[in-house]
């Protein structure tokens, strides 16, 4: 990677190191706070990779299995066998009395029990190198986790801020539709009035404010989008989500300096990064598995057990037999396939090397692609910030002027276009600039913590296990107050807190433990106590 950040001359850009895990603060917005909280608990695409880093582990279990005898059984069986005594082979005038005289009965049965154990010696390291493949592919399914983690919180904060965007041109739309309404009121009344030229004041004022509307049509349908996508990013059916987006509805702006660090802690912050090293090592151990055939697979196999023709005599000493010795196997002559599966393992080194290389260039590349996005936009900001201030006094001005005829409406209704381009594209550079901010810290690899595999996985089964204990008894306490108040006051008020607790929950979550009817009364409990649920 490179030395410096090719804007490192910028005042904005700070080299100081700072914990990206919660970088979404710098916003200081507490509405985006709770929002990527619900997100990091309920995302279905982060559960989804929780349980692949369960996996992970579990097959890393099995390898690490392999050191120890592979085939390890107990058997047990009743044999009943009815002889022919036609046969010319069949020995005839055998002495009761002789020690051979089982060989002449006609019937025989035989009880067994017992078990055998193989075991393949580990002299060639092959399988403590499938441990060491086992480890990396585990973490690198972590680093895979995370950076699922990465792209949840990027694309939480981006669709809020896309929201706080669209809302804010709703704002901008609604104000200059207020003008326009005032410019159509007094097109109208200079036309009643039979002013100089005010025939086609009317009209195009009017067809001026229908266009505003109809601009404010297509907001309101890009801001329920907007709406939908951060739905599903917290874990939910696209549904009213409002009660999670109280408080301002500004744009999140970024502070005047930004901490982050150098080129080179990419390297180890970016979960991509780190997989791509982790699948090197990964297959590095793999060469090591496929150099290991070259040698004599060694062993030691035995088996123990009591055998007899009676169930009674099964249990004696002399019913004991057994096996037991070394043994090797050694492929040979298999034609090259050896060495060339050797020389596969090793191309494949090769790319897992290349594509480590290329995620680290890549990496770079995308981070100061977002540091320049982010400086522009941030001056453009500047600049329409005083474009529209300039708008605004033209259309004030232009506004009198009209009133008193100084002016026709062609002028004003220049002005106030102006007025209202100026508006949206500064509405929209400041959403480009924060959207910028968040594509920056993503591509740092900023939003995941730092957690062990066995943390992650029993982390998420116990949350899972407590709050799914927990809702049980608070869904009891819902239905049994209800019940008893038939959802009336005052006795349902003791309820609200469980109910303000079950709110937050997902309706998969509730729906999971609580019967149909059990749920048609927590519906409508949270209904009463201040709307429908949100989740």
């Amino acid at each position: 990677v490179a030395d410096d950040w090719l804007e490192s001359e910028n005042s904005v850009i700070q080299h100081e190191s700072r914990d990206l895990a919660r970088w979404w603060r710098i916003f200081e917005d507490p509405t985006l706070d709770r929002l990527v909280e619900l997100a990091n608990e309920q995302n279905i695409t982060l559960r989804e990779a929780y349980y692949r880093v369960s996996e992970a582990e579990a097959q890393r279990r099995i390898v690490a299995g392999l050191i120890f005898p592979q085939s390890q059984s107990l058997s047990g069986d009743y044999t009943r066998i009815q002889r022919s005594s036609e046969v010319a082979i069949f020995p005839r005038g055998m002495p009761p009395n002789s020690p051979f005289a089982n060989l002449a009965a006609t019937s025989i049965s035989n009880w067994r029990y017992g078990g055998s154990l193989a075991w393949e010696l580990d002299f060639w390291g092959r399988y403590r190198r499938a441990i060491e493949s086992a480890d990396a592919r585990l973490d690198a399914t972590i680093e895979g986790y995370r950076e699922v983690q990465v792209i949840l919180v990027a694309q939480v904060v981006g669709t809020f801020v896309e929201w706080r965007t669209v809302e804010q041109q709703i704002s901008v739309a609604n104000e200059n539709a207020e003008l326009q309404r005032e410019s159509v009121r007094v097109a109208t009344a200079r036309f009643n009035e039979k002013a100089d030229g005010s025939e086609l004041d009317s009209p195009q004022a009017k067809a001026n404010l229908s266009r505003t509307m109809a601009v404010l049509e297509l907001l309101q349908s890009r801001r329920q989008q907007a709406l939908n996508r951060l739905a599903i990013l917290l874990g939910m059916p696209p549904q009213d989500i409002t009660y999670y987006l109280e408080g301002a509805l500004t744009i999140p702006e970024a502070p005047e300096s930004l901490a982050i660090g150098v080129p080179a802690e990419l390297i180890w912050r970016r979960p991509d990064v780190r997989r791509a090293e982790r699948m090197v090592a990964a297959q590095s151990a793999e060469i090591g598995i496929a150099e290991s055939e070259l040698y004599p697979h060694i062993s030691i196999a035995g088996t123990a057990g009591w055998e007899a023709g009676t169930f009674p005599d099964l249990f004696k000493s002399g019913a004991l037999a057994g096996t037991i010795g070394p043994g090797f196997r050694w492929n040979v002559l298999n034609y090259g396939r050896l060495l060339n599966n050797i020389e596969a393992q090793n191309a494949r080194f090769q790319q897992a090397v290349a594509n480590y290389q290329q995620s680290v260039l890549k990496a770079n590349e995308e981070a100061e692609n977002a540091i320049t996005a982010f400086l522009h936009f941030k001056k453009q900001v500047q600049l329409l910030g005083e474009s529209v201030n300039e708008a605004r006094e033209a259309e004030r001005v232009a506004e009198v002027k009209y009133r008193e005829g100084e002016i026709d409406f062609n002028r004003l209704f220049v002005v106030q276009q102006l007025l209202l381009g100026q508006q949206e594209a500064l509405t929209s550079a400041k959403g480009a600039a924060a959207q910028s901010l968040v594509e920056l810290y993503r591509a740092l690899g900023g939003g995941w913590e730092n957690s062990q595999a066995s943390e992650l996985v029993s982390s998420s089964e116990d949350l899972q296990t407590e709050n799914a204990s927990v809702d049980a008894d608070l869904v009891r306490e819902v239905v049994e107050g209800a019940t008893k108040s038939e959802l009336r006051l005052p006795i349902f008020e003791q309820q609200l807190p469980a109910i303000d607790t079950l709110r937050d929950r997902s309706i998969l979550e509730v729906q999971t433990i609580a019967e149909d009817d059990e749920f048609r009364i927590v519906e409508e409990a949270i209904s009463q106590s201040g709307g429908p649920s949100k989740k």
